[in-house]
């Protein structure tokens, strides 16, 4: 009697702490270093793609695949301001330039800044990684803006579309905006400027609205980037969700998110910036897309090489073949390029 009643105590008391957990939305310590050994990568395999001349900085990888072909979105300041362009691989480690798909325009709100990424690539862990066609079109949100400069002026939140995924032809910008720093509704920490987006498809209405998109952002009072949370459910018509960042840390940069679900688990990558000397990647985790437990262990990838001695940020990670591929934007020796760190040592 007195093991059963034992027992029961025990039930209730693990009972109790898994609906505290479930309650307060954190995931457990021990998960998050699971989920840190899958997915880090101590290896770096080098450069990748590299800027066209001396005048040009390459920069912000999204990566995904199509008919066996591997894709890579990225842009290019060339001075002026930011262009998108596309290349292709079969392997992950050896890339050809396609060309461009956003182009400088005149006379328009975007005229001198089109930075791109695709929107809605399968966030599955070790997945197929293919792009959704929505409403008979792929999409791609982009960091706009007419001024002329690196990242300067007022930068907001633009939308393309294509017909076509993986050639170089340039894609429809004929929208308005879908968020800007000047809306009525902008928050405290997003009313001075807005930088990269992510959108992905809520495909369990966590949020209950088919489509998230992440983006960072920075106000006019504290001047540091944070990165917030919209909605949608026709990729057109966005509202925003919460009224604080999901994931800031009051100074320098939290930002460039992208998720992958592992498991029950969604994994944030981001990259951080001066809240601690340099730019790093980190990552964060959620059961609901909504709120997130910060790792606060070691960085995934920081300096370390010549190449990337300045700064190592703005991540693209995955999974194939049973090798994990986080491609990231370095600075260092080599100007500004995009660099690949793997789980497994690749160069044998």
């Amino acid at each position: 009697m007195k093991n059963l009643l034992l027992l029961i105590a025990v039930i209730s008391i693990l009972g109790c702490k898994q609906k505290e957990t479930s309650l307060n939305n954190e995931v457990p310590q021990d998960e998050m270093e699971k989920i840190f050994n899958e997915i880090k990568t101590p290896f770096k395999y080098g450069i990748v793609i590299e800027q066209p001349d001396d005048k040009k900085m390459v920069d912000s990888p999204t990566i995904f695949r199509k008919n066996g072909v591997w894709y890579m979105t990225y842009i290019v300041f060339d001075g002026q301001g930011y262009e998108t362009w596309l290349s292709e691989s079969d392997d992950l480690l050896h890339w050809k330039s396609k060309g461009k798909i956003l182009s400088f325009t005149e006379n328009t709100w975007d005229a001198n800044q089109k930075a791109g990424y695709v929107s809605l690539v399968n966030t599955e862990w070790g997945g197929d990684y293919s792009v959704e066609n929505y409403n008979s079109n792929y999409w791609m949100t982009y960091l706009g803006g007419n001024t002329v400069g690196y990242e300067a002026g007022t930068l907001k939140i633009g939308l393309a579309n294509s017909t076509s995924l993986t050639k170089p032809n340039e894609w429809n910008t004929n929208h308005s905006p879908l968020l800007t720093p000047e809306d009525e509704d902008a928050r405290w920490f997003e009313n001075k400027t807005i930088y990269k987006s992510l959108v992905i498809r809520d495909s369990s209405l966590h949020t209950g609205h088919s489509f998230v998109m992440y983006y960072n952002a920075k106000g006019v009072k504290d001047n540091f980037e944070s990165i917030a949370m919209a909605v949608s459910d026709d990729m057109l018509s966005w509202k925003r969700y919460g009224e604080n960042p999901v994931i800031t840390k009051g100074k320098g940069i939290c930002g460039d998110a992208q998720i992958a679900k592992i498991g029950d688990t969604y994994v944030m990558f981001y990259f951080g910036a001066f809240w601690k000397p340099g730019a790093f990647e980190r990552f964060a985790c959620s059961y609901d897309l909504i709120h997130w437990t910060d790792w606060e262990g070691e960085d995934l990838i920081a300096p370390s090489e010549t190449f990337d001695a300045k700064y190592a940020h703005k991540p693209w990670v995955l999974k194939w073949n049973g090798v994990v591929y986080h491609f990231y934007n370095a600075v260092g020796d080599n100007g500004r390029v995009i660099a690949l760190a793997t789980s497994k040592d690749l160069k044998k």
